[in-house]
């Protein structure tokens, strides 16, 4: 199988002002691409370098940090990029949203603890939304690490379906050290469409 930077789903100034074109190019262009020639190197040689991106981030521990760390950081790029869009924001609809309102009572209720989760994550991080076990539960991971991981606590243990990077480089050129604004932004481009079709694609797979 041939990893390659994937393009991203629209222009690097498709989701200003929330998120501005320079940041998009400098995240896409440098940081995203360099975890994927950080993990072809780490894998060089390895049978794994063939499988799926999401096998190779499930075997982490077995497979060493420097994989953990870029394939996870090439893993959740790719869920992150897809889980905005120009026209995003709203609430989720469809499966989607009558999932959301049985597990968290509404849209916003989902929002205020996304939003928690990555206020209350230290350093650098993702938030996830995931299915575990058929039911939504909202995660964070430290660093570049993915809820498939096999080193990841129990509890944190899913299937990714709506990721937040929270690391500074997500959102510095912008908003400095103003995570909270950052996160209120991302609801104004969140691509729930997009999280939807996760969402019934891992509900379809566990049957």
């Amino acid at each position: 199988m041939a990893h390659t930077l994937p393009d991203l789903p629209y222009a690097h100034d498709a989701l200003a002002p929330h998120i501005d074109a320079r940041t998009m190019e400098i995240h896409h262009g440098k940081h995203h691409a360099t975890y994927l020639a950080n993990m072809l190197k780490a894998l060089e040689g390895k049978p794994e370098l063939e499988d799926p991106i999401e096998k190779i981030v499930g075997k982490a521990g077995e497979l060493g940090g420097p994989v953990r760390n870029n394939a996870g950081g090439f893993l959740n790029h790719n869920i992150y990029w897809t889980c905005m869009a120009a026209d995003g924001g709203g609430d989720p609809a469809g499966a989607l949203g009558e999932a959301v309102a049985a597990e968290f009572g509404s849209a916003d209720s989902l929002r205020e603890q996304l939003t928690a989760a990555g206020l209350a994550r230290f350093g650098s991080g993702f938030v996830w939304l995931i299915l575990k076990d058929g039911k939504l539960k909202v995660v964070s991971t430290p660093n570049q690490d993915n809820p498939l991981m096999d080193v990841v606590p129990a509890e944190a243990q899913g299937i990714p379906l709506l990721g937040i990077d929270v690391w500074e480089h997500a959102y510095y050129l912008n908003y400095q050290n103003r995570r909270p604004d950052y996160l209120k932004a991302f609801w104004e481009i969140v691509n729930w469409n997009s999280v939807g079709e996760r969402y019934e694609s891992a509900k379809s797979a566990a049957g």
